[in-house]
Order: C-alpha cells, then sequence, then structure tokens
C-alpha cells in the first residue's frame, strides 16, 4: 500500500507531502511543509488530474498502479504546468504511451517549452467536457488564476471541484487530508499566507472566477486543490475565504513593520505600538523587516486593516529590506488599509521621500502625521508618533 486516500468510491489523493523543500519557488519559508496533490479517477476510463514534483515521480507512480493494477492511464488533465504539479509528466507519458494530456491551448506552449512533448494531446476548450463512463468532467479556463493556462476541472457526478492552485495553501498533510479531520483554524494562517504571497496580485481574477463558478455550477460538494486539505465538510468555508480575501476584506488590526540600522527606528515603532494598544488596538503584528521574512509580513499585512510603515535611511535611499517590502506591496495592487509612514535619517534624508512615493502607488488612506526624525527621536518626535498611533487607531476602529 503506498497510502492513496479515497475521495469517493472511484476518485482517489494520489499525491505527496514535501518536508525537504525549505524554499517554495525558492522564495517562500515552508516551516510546516507543503503538499503536492494529485488525483486518479478510476472510471471506465482512468484519467489522472496534475502530477507531482518530479523529486517524487517514484512514489506518484506507485502509487497511481495501487488504485488502477494494470489498467492503463487514459488522459492525464493538466489544470496547471507549474512544475511542483507537472514535474512527473515525462514520466507518467513513459509509464502509459498512450495516455492522453489533456490541456487547453495554452497549457500545449508550456508542455511543449517544459517537456519537449508535442504529440498524444487533446485541447479543450471553456465549457468542454469528457466522458470517463459513469461520469463526464467539465473544464472552466480560469486564466491568471495564478498562470495564464490555469483551469479547473469539475467531476459532475461527485461533484468534486478539482481546482488547481486555487483555494490551496501552505503545510503538509501529516496523516490527514479532508477539512473535518482537522481544526481549520489552525491552518488558516497558512492557507492565507500561500494566497497572499502567490495568488494575491490577481485577487480580482479570483473574484471574477468564484462568482462564476457560484452562478455556473449548482452544487460544488468538495474541493480539491493542488495544495493542502480536500474540502469535503465545508467546501464553502474555504471558496469564501478566497473571495475575501480576494477583495482585500480585512480584520480589526494594525501591522507596524520598521527598518532599523542602530535601533533609533525601532524607538519610534514601539511608540507608534504602544499608543496603538493604548487606544483600543489588541491585535498589533511589530515587525523588523530585516529579521522577519516577508511572507509572513505579508500575510499579516492582507489580513488587518492598519499598517504603519517606517523606515532609517540608507545611502540616500531607503532602507533595502523594506524597499522589498513596498515592491511586494506595491505588485499585489494594495488598497483599502488605513497607513501611517514614518522615516528617519542622520547625515541624508530619503527614506521618508520613498515612502511618501508608496503612499501615492497604492489606494490606502493616510493618517496624519507624516513624521522624519534627524538623529535619535527626542521628546517631540515620540509625541508625534503617539499620536499617529491614536490617529490610526481611531481610523481603523471606525473603518471596521
Amino acid at each position: 500500500m503506498y497510502n492513496s486516500i479515497k475521495l469517493s468510491e472511484k476518485v482517489h489523493w494520489v499525491g505527496v507531502n514535501d518536508k525537504e523543500t525549505d524554499l517554495f519557488e525558492s522564495l517562500w519559508p515552508l516551516p510546516e511543509g507543503i503538499s503536492y496533490n494529485s488525483y486518479v479517477i478510476n472510471d471506465d476510463k482512468v484519467a489522472l488530474i496534475d502530477t507531482v514534483k518530479i523529486n517524487y515521480t517514484d512514489t506518484y507512480l506507485e502509487k497511481v498502479k495501487d488504485v488502477i493494477g494494470d489498467k492503463k492511464v487514459d488522459y492525464l488533465i493538466i489544470n496547471h504546468m507549474e512544475p511542483d504539479h507537472s514535474g512527473s509528466i515525462k514520466s507518467m507519458r513513459e509509464a502509459y504511451p498512450e495516455m492522453k494530456i489533456v490541456g487547453n491551448a495554452k497549457t500545449m506552449n508550456f508542455l511543449e517549452g517544459f517537456y519537449g512533448i508535442t504529440d498524444g494531446t487533446m485541447v479543450i476548450e471553456d465549457g468542454d467536457e469528457l466522458d470517463l463512463g459513469s461520469r463526464t468532467l467539465k473544464f472552466y479556463l480560469t486564466p491568471m488564476v495564478h498562470w495564464p493556462e490555469t483551469m479547473m476541472t469539475f467531476d459532475q457526478k461527485d461533484k468534486i471541484l478539482f481546482a488547481g492552485d486555487a483555494f490551496g495553501g501552505f503545510g503538509s498533510l501529516n496523516g490527514y487530508l479532508f477539512d473535518d479531520e482537522v481544526n481549520v483554524e489552525h491552518f488558516k494562517d497558512e492557507i492565507r499566507r500561500y494566497f497572499s504571497n502567490i495568488i494575491g496580485k490577481y485577487g480580482p481574477v479570483v473574484h471574477k472566477t468564484i462568482s462564476r463558478l457560484r452562478n455556473e455550477i449548482e452544487e460544488i460538494g468538495m474541493v480539491a486543490s493542488t495544495h493542502g486539505l480536500v474540502w469535503r465538510e465545508d467546501p464553502a468555508h474555504i471558496i469564501e475565504e478566497y473571495d475575501k480575501w480576494s477583495q482585500q476584506q480585512t480584520e480589526e488590526g494594525v501591522v507596524v513593520v520598521y527598518g532599523s540600522m542602530y535601533g533609533n527606528t525601532k524607538i519610534m515603532a514601539e511608540a507608534v505600538a504602544r499608543s496603538l494598544s493604548e487606544n483600543g488596538i489588541e491585535q498589533i503584528k511589530l515587525f523588523d523587516v530585516s529579521r522577519k521574512d516577508i511572507s509572513f509580513i505579508i500575510n499579516d499585512i492582507w489580513k488587518y486593516k492598519g499598517i504603519v510603515l517606517g523606515s532609517c535611511t540608507y545611502n540616500t535611499e531607503i532602507f533595502p529590506p523594506m524597499e522589498y517590502l513596498l515592491k511586494s506591496l506595491e505588485s499585489r495592487n494594495l488598497r483599502d488599509r488605513v497607513l501611517g509612514i514614518f522615516g528617519s535619517y542622520s547625515w541624508s534624508g530619503g527614506a521618508l521621500d520613498r515612502l511618501e512615493e508608496f503612499k501615492e502607488t497604492v489606494h490606502c488612506d493616510l493618517v496624519e502625521p507624516v513624521i522624519e526624525s534627524q538623529f535619535a527621536p527626542g521628546g517631540d518626535i515620540l509625541e508625534k508618533c503617539y499620536l499617529l498611533g491614536k490617529n490610526v487607531a481611531e481610523t481603523v476602529k471606525d473603518k471596521c
């Protein structure tokens, strides 16, 4: 046995867990690991839904064989061509040479580019269906959720939505697979971190896609993503969470992020944080941008209504780790937040200029005062920091 798990009588999870990769996409830390979910439908015709990362091909192939025995694989359906899901395609083609690879026109460009495969393919269009015997699969093209070729596959008999990367999350599956087998709240931070870092940039497209699925699919009985939990007890929950995040809906709370070389900017950030607490904000996240991985900062910024950003100046420009954060937020089209900013310098300004430029780029409500401190912050500067915290707190509470 290779630990395949039944979703229904003829549908099995044949994915793998990765606890060895430290950085997803060589960017995002994986303290809890990650799963690569693949599914096999063992009907009159056998269909695979996506594959797994190349490192796990042997285990994956054995899992598939464990389910289907001596039967052949008729179709490999590719919802997403990113290599963590398509890495085993060539090996599966070698094992099952008659297998048709199913995808949309854009899928085929990626298939040739990554793996040199041009034959034995089946190009589908939006709304096309594929008969497997006792069930019919329907395809929904979902471009830019989050690559141009992404799509979803719906099993119309068992009401399972194979959603690609949508509705997924970080974290390996430690013996469990389904949402009713775990405390979902324990996973929510890692699911939102996955969304905010990987998919958040495409929020409007995600929202549009969810609206379409709700209009066109009468019932979704299960959501089976390519990462993380399979949602069978409450599939509506993960859809609602993704829809909320796609619209950047937030909770009451404030994230304070500072960049400080010698501690002076940190003093200002701590004064702001103390004022936030004194003025009724219970959820306060205080981050040193040099020492907390950016993915965790972005995750909390996606969660909370308020943001306060403060940075020292470095060689006449903003502190480099803070610049990375600003660019990351700009690329994700951050909006609808309450924003406070402050800067510091010794012999040359620059940090506050960049923060003010950021303020013009994102669609957030700037709260006064805008503060700039030279050298160590004196009493007058700290009073302004307390005022900034007070004003941010009041505005956040008013908008939540």
